[in-house]
């Protein structure tokens, strides 16, 4: 391993990362991916290859490369070619399909497009709407006529390119939001924020000699870039990859690379909690993990199940990653509950809907106001406005619902757009969601707000439940165990059994989806049923 310090700071940038580690560690395998073995050397080659064919195009300083492709180390290879020039990498949902794929590429404004031969049919199904100067296919380009195979690309021999010009602030990446509460925003990302968020994670997971860090989540998201592939890169780590996440062989998967850490995101520990446990659950490589959000009561028989040392809760996002973590806790085991305290180059505040600060106890907005360069997003994408809606002057409001307790601990309480307000009282969806998962039959959940009949400004709550296969409840039943779990507030008055909840890739309901379907025939009513929650 070889972990990464620039004494200058300007000098960060992903693209001056793998030619250092190359230079130091060159050896050492970098990416694994099945049978496949990249050194670090052999990476930086492929890439310095690359970025001389992408420049043969005309991508250079200030350009995007969009890719609409399967998560593998050619993505990889790409972005860090991308950076190389100047220009900055744009990962496009693979989920997208027609008008929201047409529309993904056209607001990113990508000089190159790349995808590969599983997607290629979805990109000439909208090719003709789109303007783009090259389109380069992995795998080859049959289904997609006028564009080139990215085998052809690559110019062999090709040297370092120059990088002397290159900032910490210059922007290398922009990444879509995922879209769980409203239309995607691109966010443009510097190079500094990666590795200050890196520098976070890594002092959460620790790096030892022998470590090998496991993805599965994909390549669009923030999480995929900051907890595993930036991360092994600017700590000289091995990175194992696989394109999707898998119940029934994510533990064998494991084992076979031997890795040592992961990360999950939204559900994908409860689908690996709410699988049949079986005697060998803990023979296995992996030594830690990180899982957000996982449920405090959960915790403990999660870690003792699989044999895993779970990492503290924190909370981040595409916009400002690395929020709140537990790295300066004084507390050797801080609140289960909590996701930490604000990061130390960060000025937090917690404020009501008029923007003044909340007591503690209270719930509020968490805005902050970093206290160096480049440490939070530079905006979104072709979208003053939403980037004017998202600072009040220095300070920017993240949207997320915290509160905190007078040791300066803080606690997620919900989304800002997904909280629920009824009769004057403000309901954590979230932890709705955390109580009904509790009951055994529940595989997973969504709480909601539906409009109010007594008042436009308000909403009802609604739950919308996904059971484990074989189980069956009755709604009357799941409300008294809420009300019997949590205060009275929490037991929505529609509860609805759905087949399925709409998912993003990394397994976030989109609850806007929820929001939009509302109440159905099929939904029950606790007013029209007679049911009354207890203080």
């Amino acid at each position: 391993m070889n972990q990464l310090h620039f004494a200058d700071s300007n000098q960060r940038h992903i693209g001056r990362a793998i030619a250092i580690q190359a230079q130091t560690i060159g050896e050492r395998t970098f990416l694994l991916a099945d049978e496949r073995r990249l050194s670090f050397g052999e990476v930086n080659r492929q890439v310095n290859e690359l970025a001389a064919g992408l420049a043969a195009r005309g991508l250079t300083v200030g350009d995007r490369l969009a890719f609409y492709m399967e998560s593998g180390p050619e993505v990889i290879l790409l972005a860090l070619a991308a950076n190389k020039l100047g220009a900055a990498w744009v990962p496009i949902n693979t989920e997208y399909k027609g008008d929201w794929l047409e529309d993904s590429i056209r607001r990113s404004r990508p000089r190159i497009l790349v995808t590969d031969t599983q997607h290629a049919g979805r990109v000439a199904q909208v090719r003709e709407r789109l303007t783009l100067e090259h389109i380069l296919v992995h795998g080859g380009s049959g289904e997609l006529p006028g564009s080139t195979p990215l085998s052809a690309v690559a110019v062999a021999g090709a040297g370092e390119p120059d990088m002397s010009g290159f900032g910490c602030g210059d922007i290398c990446s922009v990444l879509w939001t995922s879209g769980t509460t409203g239309k995607s925003k691109g966010v443009m990302q510097s190079h500094n924020v990666f590795f200050n968020a890196v520098e976070g994670a890594s002092l959460q997971f620790g790096v030892a000699a022998d470590d090998i860090v496991y993805s599965v989540l994909p390549m669009y998201n923030t999480a995929a870039w900051v907890t595993s592939i930036l991360r092994a890169l600017f700590n000289g780590l091995p990175l194992a990859i696989d394109p999707v996440f898998s119940v029934r062989n994510f533990w064998e998967r494991i084992d076979y690379y031997r890795a040592t850490q992961t990360f999950t995101l939204g559900a994908m520990h409860m689908f690996l909690w709410n699988a049949p446990e079986h005697e060998d659950d803990a023979a296995h490589s992996l030594r830690k993990m990180m899982a957000i959000p996982m449920p405090p009561d959960v915790a403990a028989p999660f870690s003792k199940r699989f044999g895993v040392q779970l990492m503290k809760q924190g909370l981040g996002q595409s916009e400002a990653q690395g929020l709140c973590n537990h790295i300066d806790s004084p507390d050797a085991e801080p609140p289960a509950a909590s996701c930490g305290r604000p990061s130390s180059n960060l000025q937090a505040r917690l404020v009501d809907a008029n923007g003044h600060d909340v007591p503690i106890g209270e719930p509020g907005e968490l805005w902050v106001r970093p206290l160096e360069p480049h440490l939070i997003f530079s905006g979104y994408f072709d979208d003053p406005e939403a980037t004017a809606q998202a600072f009040e002057g220095e300070w920017y409001k993240t949207g997320d619902m915290l509160r905190r307790d007078d040791k300066g601990y803080y606690y997620f309480s919900d989304r800002k757009k997904d909280a629920v307000r009824y009769k004057g009282r403000n309901i954590s969806t979230f932890e709705v969601e955390l109580t009904a998962r509790r009951h055994p039959a529940i595989r997973d959940c969504a709480a909601f707000g539906v409009p109010s009949e007594e008042l436009e400004s308000e909403s009802e709550l609604k739950l919308d439940v996904l059971l484990k296969p074989g189980e069956s409840l009755n709604p009357l039943d799941l409300a008294q165990f809420i009300n019997d779990n949590a205060p009275y507030f929490f037991v929505p008055r529609y509860i609805e059994f759905v087949d399925s909840l709409p998912y993003t890739p990394t397994n976030k309901v989109q609850k806007f989806k929820l929001r939009e379907r509302g109440v159905t025939p099929d939904a029950w009513d606790a007013r029209r049923e007679g049911f009354k929650a207890t203080r």
